[in-house]
């Protein structure tokens, strides 16, 4: 049986009945059979690569894998738009239900504490206007609030929103984060660090130069499934180690690390995956997560060993890890979302990545509307607070050094 043919009866099932948008040929199907999706690798892909949000987190392998480890209690609620039975868009959304409003909300697949970035609608190009206003309409009908985050201000998604608004519809949108990015078109490794910032160009080759002269220095890629396997338990740990008593999770909680042993493991079989162990003296002394997705190096996560902080092996593997996307060909190095200070010492351009909540067109749509623009607004100036009292100026002196009062 094939993906298409799965589909449609998914469709039949789903709780949403196949629409045909008035005056067109597009068809709009809710897939919400888990098997179904399954099913879907093969078109998905095809039609990814077909469109302009091609990026690593909207390929199967990346929300195939949160589906099953992460989606939590949310249902599936692909829509998939057809033109007399082609697939020319996938809005890969989860759904959950709020049972005392009787609304459904609609989130992208890949939403939360994965670190999903650039997350979008999947539309072939050259279908953008007409697939956006059938699936406009589509959701305007089902009257689902949609939560979407993670945006950019380019994409499909933002687009959308502003359809649903001229139809009625309320909207939220505000900047979340950003994420910066090195433009690699042109560049040697050479060229590169020689635009870069004099003091962390030298102190970058000074670290290098010094842990190339030490015993067992090594910078190994893995590539093979068995290294995969050793090398990720690798970076679980020195994550842990970097992270231990200061507060960062990025790789732990229920079905994270089970998400990633997934993933690493198809991002292998496609010639995405990017593990890199930094070796001194026999011991691993950090670790990379990276992936390479078309011409796109996107670096994920790290690790060190805090034995090894004053030899600066994170900043070495970094370095090492541009070095590697260059020399492969990359035309962009992707340090995703965050402004996490070291970023700024490789890169200097950025995109901005939003969140845009739209509700429907109706008196309960408004009401919510105000009431979640409220609550970000009490947010906003708790922010603002925040800001004005951990502000240097504005410190308490305590103990003979800065800081920030107690809660």
């Amino acid at each position: 049986m094939t993906a298409e043919t799965l589909a449609l009866i998914a469709a039949v099932h789903s709780k949403v009945p196949p629409a045909e948008a008035p005056g067109t040929s597009l068809r709009v199907e809710t897939v919400s059979d888990p098997a179904t999706f399954t099913a879907m690798r093969g078109p998905w892909s095809q039609l990814l690569a077909e469109s302009r949000s091609n990026t690593v987190f909207l390929t199967w392998e990346w929300l195939h894998s949160w589906w099953r480890h992460l989606a939590g209690d949310r249902r599936l609620a692909l829509l998939t738009v057809r033109r007399a039975g082609e697939l020319v868009a996938i809005a890969p959304f989860a759904a959950s239900r709020n049972r005392w409003l009787g609304l459904s909300t609609l989130e992208f697949l890949g939403t939360g504490r994965v670190g999903s970035d650039y997350l979008d609608m999947i539309i072939r190009r050259g279908e953008e206007a007409e697939t956006l206003q059938t699936l406009t309409d589509h959701v305007v009908r089902g009257a689902a609030v949609m939560d979407l985050r993670q945006v950019l201000a380019s994409s499909a998604s933002r687009r959308m929103a502003s359809a649903l608004r001229r139809s009625g519809c309320s909207i939220r949108a505000r900047r979340t984060h950003r994420a910066l990015f090195i433009d690699l078109r042109g560049l040697s490794f050479e060229a590169y660090l020689a635009g870069l910032g004099s003091q962390h160009r030298y102190n970058f080759q000074r670290r290098l130069r010094k842990l190339e002269s030490s015993p067992g220095f090594a910078f190994e890629c893995a590539s093979s499934p068995a290294r995969r396997a050793e090398v990720l338990k690798m970076l679980f740990e020195l994550h842990r180690l970097r992270w231990e008593g200061r507060g960062g999770d990025g790789l732990v909680g229920q079905g994270v690390q089970e998400f990633h042993e997934e993933f690493s493991t198809l991002a292998l079989e496609r010639g995405w995956l990017r593990l890199f162990v930094l070796w001194l003296d026999g011991a691993p002394a950090a670790t990379l997560y990276a992936f390479r997705h078309g011409s796109v190096f996107s670096f994920y996560q790290s690790g060190f060993d805090p034995r090894f902080s004053k030899l600066s092996v994170g900043l070495v593997a970094l370095g090492l890890a541009i070095k590697s996307a260059i020399g492969e060909g990359a035309r962009e190095f992707d340090l995703l979302h965050g402004v996490e200070p070291y970023k700024f010492h490789w890169a200097s351009e950025s995109r901005s990545l939003s969140r845009v909540v739209t509700f429907p067109p109706s008196a309960l749509g408004r009401t919510l509307w105000s009431g979640s623009t409220a609550v970000e607004g009490l947010r906003d100036v708790k922010r603002g607070l925040k800001n004005i009292w951990t502000a240097r100026p504005f410190r308490r002196r305590i103990g003979g050094t800065h800081a920030a009062p107690s809660c």
